[in-house]
């Protein structure tokens, strides 16, 4: 299947590039005193960052000199893209997580982990919960799925959230950069004519050094830089363990965590194995495996294997659901605002500024590559907009190369695409409030993390491509 067909908005915003909105030295002076003015809005003012990323977005558009309704449409359009997208499943993923926590769920997988795992094994164990998590889902989701887990593992280990945390991110993080079916290494792949299965391959290859490199080594680094106790947002940070006998088992609770993964792991099979568009097993795992439905099927298990499955009746599991949206609201507005400022530096037309200017810089085509997906995502906050943009800008340079040389080329575009999240990324400011941390922390540990995760990955590619 074409994947023209699979994610059509996203090939077609490679092929229609927003053209810069004023000169150059305009543009990047407007991005860089954006970013500075949400700084000191934030860190210094105190202002809540939902309302510093609004004013983030028309700082843009004024220094650039765009007329200030295109800019509120931009950031409208942003916000209102990113609610619909991310918005319902972090929606979802709470629910999915408050019943995890008060069900004994994660109690359970806690207690496995920390009574098999030694507490310098517990960062590694993260880690690979984290990637097994990331394989197949969206990163927002796996956060908030993994979330109960992280804050338990952190408390009944007596360790920092982020010891732990940031390992868990890592794995969550590279599988979105480097590994299909995620939409960004997919459509990268078509754009550039590499192959699926050898990108695949090659994907998970350089994966599991870099998430070792930038997850529980990394992790330990930013441990003892932040020391941060899990905040209580899913309201059990003073709750006792839920009694073995009341709990679900360890075999039910990994599979209902599972299953979102395994509906749209099979999605992608699907896909990629069954060339008829018509074929009737094709249509009904495109359905299910959607992130959309797939999070929704779990939410409705678990009401089941967490909620009835152990004793919840009808009010109580009413009650655990009402009582999951609330404390996420305040998030969901922050990453609607994350999006919203995005999506005005997105049609400012920087990114595409920027791609030009590396695109005529002569050097290797893997540096290069990665250079451009840097700058991209510098500028406009977004890993699957700077894969996409960075692989059109390359298309040409690709042509007469190996097929294992054109994959390396996709993977170094997503080595680059995650590189220094910060604060026009929405993804920054999830970590941010799911972690409770300040700016400047969320900077010191999931920015650097971010870093450290793409300067290794280019680092194993550079290492392949002598290999192989």
């Amino acid at each position: 299947m074409p994947v023209v067909e699979m994610v059509p908005g996203l090939v077609a915003l490679a092929e229609d590039l927003p053209e810069p909105v004023a000169p150059g030295w305009q543009l990047i002076t407007a991005t860089l005193v954006a970013i500075a003015l949400l700084i000191v809005l934030i860190s210094v003012v105190k202002l809540n960052p939902f309302l510093a990323l609004i004013l983030g977005g028309l700082t843009v558009g004024l220094i650039a000199g765009e007329n200030l309704l295109d800019v509120l449409a931009s950031f409208s359009g942003g916000f209102g893209d990113t609610t619909a997208g991310v918005g319902v499943l972090i929606a979802l993923g709470a629910i999915f997580a408050k019943l995890l926590a008060d069900s004994g769920g994660a109690d359970q997988v806690v207690d496995t982990i920390v009574g098999r795992a030694s507490g310098r094994g517990l960062p590694w164990a993260m880690a690979g919960v984290g990637a097994i998590i990331g394989l197949p889902m969206f990163f927002e989701i796996g956060l908030v799925m993994l979330m109960p887990v992280i804050y338990l593992v952190a408390r009944r280990a007596q360790v920092s959230l982020v010891a732990v945390g940031i390992p868990a991110l890592a794995g969550l993080s590279a599988m979105h950069g480097f590994v299909p079916p995620h939409p960004g290494p997919v459509t990268a792949i078509d754009l550039v004519g590499a192959d699926l299965g050898v990108t695949l391959g090659l994907g998970l290859l350089v994966a599991v050094p870099t998430v070792i490199v930038a997850g529980p080594l990394w992790g330990a680094v930013a441990g003892r830089w932040v020391q941060v106790s899990p905040p209580d947002t899913f309201g059990d940070a003073d709750r006792e363990p839920v009694e073995e006998s009341r709990r679900p088992s360890f075999a039910v609770t990994i599979g209902t965590i599972l299953l979102p993964v395994v509906l749209m792991l099979a999605k992608s099979l699907a896909d990629i194995t069954i060339d008829d568009e018509g074929d009737t097993v094709r249509q009904v795992f495109d359905v299910v495996g959607e992130p959309f439905i797939a999070l929704l099927i779990g939410v409705l298990v678990a009401m089941l294997t967490f909620g009835t499955g152990v004793g919840m009746n009808r009010t109580q599991l009413s009650d655990t659901v009402t009582a999951s949206l609330p404390p996420i609201a305040g998030i969901l507005l922050i990453v609607a605002a994350g999006g919203g400022f995005k999506q005005v530096l997105v049609d400012s037309g920087v990114g595409t500024l920027l791609a030009d200017w590396a695109r005529d810089a002569d050097v290797s085509v893997l540096l290069l590559a990665w250079v451009l997906a840097v700058l991209i995502r510098l500028a406009t906050g977004s890993a699957t907009i700077a894969t996409i943009t960075a692989s059109s800008l390359i298309v040409d340079l690709v042509s007469g190369m190996s097929t294992t040389e054109v994959s390396l080329v996709v993977l170094a575009v997503g080595a680059g695409s995650v590189f220094f999240s910060h604060v026009n990324d929405a993804g920054f400011w999830l970590v941010n409030q799911y972690f409770g941390l300040t700016v400047g922390q969320t900077i010191k540990t999931w920015s650097l993390m971010e870093t450290v995760l793409s300067v290794s990955g280019l680092g194993f590619v550079m290492l392949l491509s002598l290999l192989l």
